[in-house]
């Protein structure tokens, strides 16, 4: 016999209510979790197909920053659950539970809120999950060893190059993976017991059992001199006065094929939003999405399918090496190593190179993009021509170091006033 899968006893906790401010005007009205990816998805789905997939049938999402494109989202997407299963997903927007003028003050308050809710599931573990981040992992097995170590709390934990893990929250580990510090990005990060060179980096996943984390929650709560975060407060002091575990991402990650590299993205920079997009477009990429073992669940709009026309010398719709979703016209356009999202209409004898561009977006006549980002409802004028010159895009559009430009419906209202 199969043993029971302890996620059928445990919920997962998604903090989603960050603004995710480095990625600038993508996040100005939408929180990051809300962000699009890989042309059919919000970041959030991941998070949650991961839950679901693992056997999660009970989820709490907390949001806070601009949460009505996520709340929505998530109304559409995921209203699958049925409680007469005992199924419950519930979105918990800060709603002043505690005080008239009290928001969720931290990672932890955001739980701290909400214990009466988290009480009426009636669960024995509680994962606490980032909602903003990109991988596949079954959280069985972190669960697993949660239990079989005995631990207070088990930390999900990337390994990375050990001078790479200066951004991250940096776990020290003995041989048996009990975490004999947490530092707060360190200048020179600790190397694990088998590898110097390599360190492990808080992924924001903890895995907790409900009795233990609320008497934490309920303590922390009447600390003054807590922020009442998981990172700052909670985990250093279990570090310290209790037991905490590391659990590898490696060991859980799920894979398109085994020996393929444990993928792990945050895109929390344009930079690294458009390049996670762009390499979906590769020929083998490392992020499977078309694995129907472990699907991304999503809200999928009801479109036709992708439409190109045109055939004609330098007026031809066509895409190379690209990813087209549902919805799209591309007329008598070229389509080069981009990701275009739902409802996308490009116009004849423009071209597209490299642009990840985001749903109901209409490109003009003779527009030319390179290494562009391009928000949700933009209207491309007709001849428009960025990516060629940096200095000139600068002048109305957000270009990052690396090159990669931000569109939105703004910033070409801005520069058509300018322009007269």
């Amino acid at each position: 016999m199969q043993p029971i899968r302890l996620t059928g006893r445990a919920m997962a906790f998604v903090l989603a209510g960050g603004r995710g401010s480095r990625l600038k005007e993508l996040t100005d009205q939408r929180a990051k979790p809300a962000v699009y990816f890989g042309g059919k998805t919000r970041i959030i789905d991941f998070a949650l197909s991961n839950a679901l997939n693992s056997g999660i049938r009970k989820m709490a999402i907390a949001t806070q920053y601009k949460a009505h494109s996520l709340i929505r989202h998530c109304q559409r997407g995921w209203n699958f659950f049925r409680a007469e299963r005992n199924e419950y997903l519930d979105i918990l927007p800060a709603s002043q539970r505690v005080a008239e003028n009290q928001w969720y003050l931290g990672t932890a308050d955001a739980v701290t809120q909400n214990i009466d809710i988290v009480d009426s599931y009636g669960v024995d573990y509680v994962l606490i999950l980032a909602g903003d981040h990109i991988y596949k992992m079954d959280y069985e097995i972190m669960l697993r060893q949660h239990v079989e170590s005995g631990a207070d709390v088990t930390v999900g934990c990337l390994t990375v190059p050990r001078m790479e893990a200066s951004a991250f929250g940096v776990m020290a580990v003995d041989g048996t993976m009990r975490i004999t510090s947490f530092l707060e990005k360190p200048k020179d990060p600790p190397g694990t017991p088998e590898d110097p060179n390599v360190a492990l980096a808080s992924m924001g996943i903890y895995v907790f059992s409900w009795p233990f984390l609320r008497d934490l929650l309920l303590r922390d709560a009447a600390d003054p001199n807590s922020s009442h975060d998981f990172g700052t407060d909670l985990i250093p002091d279990i570090v310290k006065n209790g037991k905490a575990v590391a659990h590898r991402f490696d060991e859980s990650c799920v894979r398109g094929e085994p020996g393929d590299p444990a993928y792990w993205r945050d895109v929390g920079t344009i930079d690294a939003f458009w390049k996670a997009n762009i390499d979906l477009t590769d020929f083998e990429p490392d992020l499977d999405l078309w694995d129907r073992q472990w699907p991304i669940w999503t809200y999928s709009e009801s479109v036709p399918p992708a439409k190109f026309i045109h055939d004609e010398e330098n007026r031809r719709g066509s895409a190379v090496s690209s990813m087209v979703s549902g919805g799209c016209i591309i007329s008598g356009t070229e389509v080069r190593n981009s990701l275009l999202f739902t409802g996308v209409h490009t116009n004849s004898f423009a071209t597209l190179d490299h642009a990840v561009v985001l749903p109901y977006v209409t490109v003009g006549r003779h527009a030319r993009l390179k290494n562009v980002v391009i928000d949700r409802g933009v209207h491309i004028p007709e001849g428009l021509v960025v990516g060629e010159d940096p200095e000139k895009d600068a002048k109305f559009f957000r270009v990052t170091e690396t090159g990669v430009t931000l569109i939105t419906k703004r910033m070409l209202d801005v520069r058509a006033e300018a322009l007269g």
